[in-house]
């Protein structure tokens, strides 16, 4: 089966078991096989490096390259080279009217290739045998070499010091009802960055007088890092939990060598292609203790141009000295759940922080925990993590809604996995089954399910947003996926956020809500580290009695009923100044506008030449 785009032949691959793929027969293709110094430690084979651009003229190679995407022994998720992707973004080249390369394509019925995702496929081939890496022409044992990070994709002038006056200095601006907050994001009318925060504010005495602090993430520029605490905090201990292993777990702790108040803790991935994606801050000041649940890597690009959310929570108190471990829960039972997500770490470096938030008040808190965690679950423990936790949530605390089969359920993300032949093998089966839930199921589901609609920007989104194609190294959803769920198409609406002032700041966030027929009122929010895949949320297996999670992810679910109101109203006017509103701040335009019949999923391992971005580049990956 195959169908024609505006990118070519699309061939649909009949590979659907993720678990169980067959490595394709490599055939000719333009993009030439070699090996590349690896960027890290999962399976990475497909790898990412910047190539000078022959066409260009001497005096603009020095900040002007054209992504080079090689490919070695055998076709994998490229883990690291997504991560390489979030660090780098990937150089665009300069636009020339005369290029329309053709690019022939490979059938391929891996994950990914090269999709850098930030949250990975569900899974990949096996590793090339030694015949077919012989037919490769590659060594499948050469051995792997150090390179340094590749430089901003834009160039070392792209990214600008802020005036003094970009940043808060007191949180008079701050809406303390919800505690969701946008990323700052530089380019954008002031008034759309009042109240939204960047790093430095909240590793500011703003907050809190400093004392140790946790950073939870997936990809780490430790300098800059560093640089983002204030003088007065910068020698303070930090432990920073990664997933990284081998070359790219010595590359962090090179990175560290420099700052001896740094300490780790590497997440256990005990399921292979998972990945520790969790983006979470565990502040404790001499005030007390404060948990940050965020979308956003601990790099420059993504405090930049990009939307990204967070929750901040409130300053919370010691508890009088002798209290059990269970006092200061929160009727969300917050304190438990984050105590059992640590747990589930099983990491010594983790143990002082577990009996720091044990002796903490953590009463005031109004949203709930969901995380997921590495593993196969079976009974009770199936719904602890991923969508089954949600699912069981959204049963327990919502209530059933008159004509609920109109009320839409809106999914936004910056990544996707793969989901199968067609919509019934995950997405419109046990996730949507999750994401419809309202209350306990005393009746059978309604004939007519109610819509699902799925944010992700379109290539027009990409090309016209402040970074230009370079944004799209960070919306890493590839052909060898896209071709084989052509189907999911059809639920894509495009990234428009005017009511926040960030329509052209494209987004790493990720939200998941269920909204009225007349997008004025949310039954439930969802802010997460979770993309769009089955190794962030979950799969069932075994005729649906056990629970398949892949990788670390966090984020924090907003129930009415938590906050004595029976739905949210949307919030029409974010930015507005007003902290006594108890409209729910969502960052994008509702409702959300339906690709046009011209609009496309960008889709970053293929050319864009027709037309320059903002910065007079295009994107061609050779």
């Amino acid at each position: 089966m195959s169908q024609e785009s505006l990118h070519g032949r699309w061939s649909i691959s009949d590979s659907e078991d993720e678990d169980n793929i067959i490595p394709p027969t490599p055939q000719k293709t333009s993009i030439t096989p070699s090996i590349k110094p690896d960027i890290g430690s999962k399976p990475n084979n497909i790898t990412t490096f910047l190539k000078q651009e022959p066409k260009q003229s001497p005096n603009k190679k020095a900040e002007e390259g054209t992504l080079n995407v090689k490919e070695a022994s055998a076709p994998s998720i490229g883990s690291e080279a997504r991560k390489a992707a979030h660090v780098n973004q990937t150089k665009p080249a300069k636009f020339e009217s005369k290029v329309s390369p053709s690019v022939k394509r490979k059938r391929e019925t891996d994950e990914g290739g090269w999709n850098l995702s930030d949250s990975d496929d569900e899974a990949s081939p096996p590793p090339v045998a030694k015949d077919e890496a012989k037919k490769l022409n590659v060594s499948p044992k050469r051995k792997k070499t150090e390179d340094t990070r590749p430089p901003s994709p834009h160039g070392t002038g792209y990214y600008k010091e802020e005036p003094a006056d970009f940043f808060e200095t007191n949180l008079l601006s701050m809406n303390d009802m919800y505690r969701f907050y946008l990323n700052k994001v530089s380019g954008i009318q002031k008034k759309f960055n009042t109240g939204a925060l960047h790093i430095k504010e909240i590793l500011s005495p703003m907050f809190g007088t400093l004392k140790e602090s946790v950073q939870f993430n997936y990809c780490f520029d430790i300098p800059w890092m560093v640089e983002q605490y204030p003088l007065e905090f910068r020698d303070k201990p930090v432990i920073i939990v990664h997933g990284d292993k081998r070359e790219a777990k010595a590359r962090l702790l090179e990175q560290a060598k420099p700052y001896p108040h740094i300490r780790f803790c590497q997440a256990k991935l005990d399921i292979a292609f998972g990945t520790h994606h969790t983006k979470m801050m565990l502040l404790w000041y001499e005030e007390g203790f404060r948990v940050i649940i965020l979308t956003s890597n601990l790099i420059r690009a993504d405090w930049y141009q990009k939307t990204q959310g967070m929750w901040m929570s409130p300053l919370y108190p010691r508890l009088p000295e002798g209290s059990p471990g269970t006092a200061g829960e929160s009727p969300t039972n917050f304190k438990r759940d984050m105590l059992e997500y640590l747990e589930a770490y099983r990491a010594p470096e983790l143990a002082d922080w577990i009996e720091r938030i044990k002796q903490h008040d953590l009463s005031e808190t109004r949203v709930y925990l969901i995380g997921s965690t590495p593993g196969r679950y079976q009974g009770p423990a199936m719904e602890k993590w991923g969508h089954l936790r949600l699912r069981k949530l959204l049963s327990e605390h919502t209530r059933p809604i008159p004509n609920e089969e109109r009320w839409a359920v809106i999914g936004q993300f910056s990544s996707i996995g793969s989901m199968g032949l067609d919509k019934t093998k995950w997405l419109a089966a046990e996730f949507q089954h999750t994401l419809t839930t309202l209350g306990r199921a005393e009746k059978s589901l309604p004939s007519s399910q109610p819509q699902m609609l799925l944010i992700y920007p379109s290539v027009e989104n990409v090309r016209t947003s402040l970074e230009g194609y370079p944004a799209g190294g960070s919306l890493p959803y590839s052909i060898q996926t896209a071709q084989k769920q052509l189907w999911l198409h059809s639920y894509f609406h495009g990234w428009h956020a005017d009511v926040t002032g960030r329509s052209n700041a494209m987004p790493h966030i990720k939200t998941y809500m269920r909204v009225s027929p007349d997008f004025t009122q949310l039954a439930w929010f969802l802010v997460t580290s979770a993309n769009l895949s089955k190794a962030a949320w979950g799969a069932l297996e075994k005729n649906n009695t056990q629970m398949m999670v892949r990788s670390y992810e966090l984020g924090v679910l907003y129930l009415p009923s938590a906050f004595n109101m029976s739905t949210f109203p949307v919030e029409k006017n974010v930015f507005r100044g007003s902290a006594s509103s108890k409209g729910f701040p969502v960052p994008f335009d509702l409702p959300p506008q339906r690709y046009s019949s011209k609009d496309q999923p960008w889709i970053w391992n293929i050319p864009y030449t027709q037309a320059p971005d903002t910065h007079g580049n295009v994107w061609v990956p050779s």
